[in-house]
């Protein structure tokens, strides 16, 4: 991609309303835009970020055996009634009307919607287990949208549901998923605290979040850094746990952190409400038991951002970097032009992603822009680096530069 025809360029600086550090350094590096509070575009440069997180989400669903589909935005109203969330449900539902007056919900999440495709697919225990996920929008009704990413009124979520006919299945199901999401924030370089927490507005008896450690984070987590065990501040309360870690008595220490994701033991709560039930082999009918499984793509992309940057930008990990190389020509004469261009075309045939700053700047601003946007090597072009028949190649995570020979590379 020729940067000169890149749709969205980097900002001198960051919106006034900006405080989280992945809100400043995303708008600044020509990443999202912001249309309204919490409603965000992505530019192309944050969007090929977003799919590549999508991608990495999705080959583990696959692997853990989730069929991918999409489900309506819009649900309606009797729906929700089954359950009880129309009214209850916290932050409160996105609510429209059609034509005829009838009330319809933007779905923050898929309980409901999912339950009741199940209870007209599922017949007996010859239909189980399953599981089905998406990568889809959805509209969250905040009170207060702040932190760029990190609390949106919009969004996309990868949503996972399973459906099982005893307890012994989900069981094993619930821990290979919480397996696939630890796999999925390795892939993307965060450790995270497996965290114990409530179900919320979501239920369920048994939660987990996926706790990123951020200065930024809203939630707080008490963790042990002897055996790993974790729990939500909040939660801690209610289940009376305090500076003592319950399973080795070592002292628990104490963090801010960022959700990026959640696991919930749903049971019967939905099925038993909408009577998604099925017969099982003794020809008893029974309720589905369920479970589902959210990460927030955008809200882990700016997790990302949070931990990966420096005081010049962003530090792309590779597996989401928006591109490979960041080729950059400094110098106008047509030998430094020619000779960008021809390693710009042999990297881009030969399968590479490349962003070539290809634009009439001063080499100041093309190499701050460089490490504003965060690529994970940069590739410079002079005349200085011409007269060694090099290119000066330069790590993101790295504060030197090497030279390379052309005929090398």
């Amino acid at each position: 991609m020729r940067y000169s025809k890149l749709f969205g360029k980097t900002l001198r600086t960051a919106p006034k309303e900006a405080e989280a550090i992945s809100h400043k350094l995303l708008a600044k590096g020509g990443f999202i835009d912001q249309l309204a509070a919490g409603i965000y575009t992505f530019l192309p440069l944050g969007w090929r970020v977003h799919q590549k997180i999508e991608n990495i989400i999705r080959s583990e669903m696959d692997a853990l055996g989730g069929q991918e589909f999409s489900m309506p935005v819009l649900a309606p109203k009797t729906l929700w009634q089954e359950t009880g969330r129309w009214e209850t449900i916290d932050p409160p539902l996105f609510v429209t009307r059609d034509r005829h007056e009838k009330e319809y919900a933007l779905g923050p999440t898929h309980e409901e919607v999912i339950t009741d495709l199940a209870r007209r697919s599922v017949k007996s225990y010859k239909d189980l287990p399953f599981s089905a996920y998406q990568i889809q929008d959805k509209f969250r009704n905040e009170l207060r949208s702040t932190g760029g990413l990190l609390r949106t009124r919009e969004f996309f979520m990868k949503d996972l549901y399973s459906f099982h006919a005893d307890e012994a299945d989900f069981k094993e199901f619930f821990k290979k998923a919480i397996a696939a999401y630890t796999k999925i924030f390795n892939r993307v370089g965060l450790k995270t605290l497996v965290s114990q927490a409530s179900g919320g507005s979501i239920g369920g008896d048994i939660t987990y979040e996926f706790q990123i450690p951020a200065p930024v984070g809203e939630d707080q987590v008490f963790f042990c850094e002897s055996c790993g065990y974790a729990i939500n501040r909040q939660f801690a309360e209610e289940k009376k746990v305090k500076n003592t870690c319950p399973e080795c008595k070592k002292k628990l220490a104490q963090t801010n952190a960022i959700e990026a994701g959640q696991v919930f033991s749903l049971g019967t709560k939905y099925s038993g409400s909408m009577g998604a039930n099925f017969v099982d082999r003794d020809g008893k009918e029974k309720p589905i038991i369920m479970g589902c499984y959210g990460i927030g793509v955008g809200r882990l992309m700016a997790a990302i951002v949070e931990v990966f940057h420096d005081k010049l930008g962003i530090i792309w990990p590779e597996n989401v970097a928006p591109f490979g190389i960041h080729l950059v020509s400094i110098g106008n004469s047509s030998k430094v032009t020619k000779k960008a261009d021809e390693i710009y075309e042999k990297l881009t045939k030969k399968g590479e992603e490349v962003l070539y700053d290809d634009r009439d700047e001063s080499p100041g601003v093309k190499l701050a822009d460089a490490d504003l946007i965060g690529v994970p090597e940069r590739w410079v072009v002079s005349e200085t680096t011409l007269k060694k028949d090099s290119v000066e190649i330069k790590k993101r995570s790295e504060k030197t530069a090497k030279l390379a020979k052309i005929s090398s590379l």
